[in-house]
């Protein structure tokens, strides 16, 4: 008898081409079915939640597949870990109702970036943060923060390529917060476009340099017009924290 299997998944994006398999490398979404797939001795292929870019991280991604295996569903993230290689690890596995879809369920999204603010890089923060060295202005940045949050449509902050028909979301929250040469912009919302939360930061970053007041940005939505916001931001510097289904106990 078949079960859906829910599992919450970890991963540094560092040697990934994002989530989503494609031809031109390899990815998370790649590895988990193919180690899912020795391990049940079936044909496994896993729907996530998030499609994350190629170099972005996740401490809780989520992913469903459906199984005929014997194993019970909290068991299968131990046995799966085993397999899998260091950068990724499952974090929680269980099975869910098999009406349940990781994308079309109403959930909130929390992503965090995080800007690394000083004269010289760090080695060690390279992989997992962006590099600025010209000094950013964080209250100013916070300012602009508020004219985001909010249901609008953010058609500015979406990749020009994109497909998307509703550029309509809601931004919950947009919490800034420095400590040492570190700053962290956490963002809430229903659901993102493609490259929005990286778009968002650069825009974000050239309030912060003095480029353009922070009210701007109430202009620069207004204006549904992509060439309006700022740069997109590395994806080093972004990492998908977590995903809270509405009502639901995962």
């Amino acid at each position: 008898m078949s079960k859906r299997v829910f599992l919450r998944i970890a991963y540094d994006g560092t040697n990934y081409c994002g989530w989503q398999i494609q031809d031109n490398g390899i990815t998370v979404e790649e590895v988990i079915n193919r180690e899912l797939s020795r391990l049940l001795n079936e044909d496994i292929h896993v729907i996530g939640a998030s499609r994350t870019d190629s170099g972005v991280h996740a401490l809780g991604n989520v992913a469903v597949f459906d199984t005929e295996t014997r194993i019970p569903g909290e068991k299968i993230s131990f046995a799966l870990n085993q397999r899998l290689p260091n950068d990724i690890r499952i974090q929680e596995s269980k099975e869910v109702p098999e009406d349940f879809h990781p994308r079309y369920c109403n959930s909130i999204k929390t992503y965090e970036y995080k800007i690394l603010n000083r004269t010289f890089p760090m080695p060690t923060e390279r992989l997992y943060s962006h590099f600025v060295y010209m000094k950013l202005d964080v209250e100013k940045m916070k300012q602009a923060a508020e004219y985001i949050v909010g249901e609008h449509d953010f058609k500015s902050f979406c990749s020009s390529h994109s497909q998307v028909e509703n550029t309509v979301r809601t931004v919950y929250s947009i919490d800034i917060a420095k400590s040492g040469d570190m700053i962290k912009i956490l963002i809430r919302g229903n659901g993102f476009l493609y490259n929005m939360v990286r778009i968002i930061v650069g825009t974000l970053m050239k309030v912060g340099l003095n480029v353009y007041p922070p009210e701007h940005v109430k202009e620069i939505i207004e204006s549904k017009d992509r060439g309006q916001a700022g740069q997109k931001v590395a994806a080093c510097g972004l990492t998908l924290v977590k995903l809270e289904y509405e009502g639901m106990d995962y």
